[in-house]
């Protein structure tokens, strides 16, 4: 992993992020050396973004499989997926079949989406399920 000290800004929000790549990260792909240094981010993620211009390289734009020399500015902004912001309680009505401490048996409805995705990113059952039972949003995606 590439440490980098010179990183300005907390990784996980939409605030810009500026490093420098050590002389170690020398011969990498940028998405690559990007991956190293921001873990927090997947290099898929890393990819898009310098696909979509919001990665610069000493002010330049940057290209995907760009290498990396060492000493460059990098300068990011993050955008986050909308799916991280999709899993949010709705006061949607369930019909309860069933309830107790451990079991919900619910009729969901025809044409319900289950999950937030590209297209319903609400009005799903997860967001219904999320209002009805809050202690949900510790379970795993099912």
């Amino acid at each position: 992993m590439i440490s980098l000290p010179t990183q300005k800004a907390h990784p996980l929000t939409t605030d810009l992020i500026e490093l420098q790549f050590p002389a170690a990260a020398r011969g990498l792909r940028l998405d690559q050396a990007l991956a190293s240094a921001l873990p927090q981010f997947s290099r898929s993620r890393l990819k898009i973004w310098i696909d979509a211009g919001l990665v610069l390289v000493d002010d330049e734009l940057a290209e995907p499989k760009q290498k990396v020399r060492g000493g460059e500015h990098i300068a990011l902004t993050p955008v986050p997926e909308l799916n991280t912001q999709a899993f949010s309680p709705e006061a949607i009505p369930l019909k309860i079949v069933f309830e107790d401490a451990t079991l919900l048996v619910i009729n969901k409805p025809a044409g319900m989406v289950v999950h937030p995705a590209v297209g319903n990113w609400s009005g799903t059952l997860l967001n219904a399920l999320l209002h009805h039972v809050p202690h949900a949003d510790t379970l795993p995606r099912a």
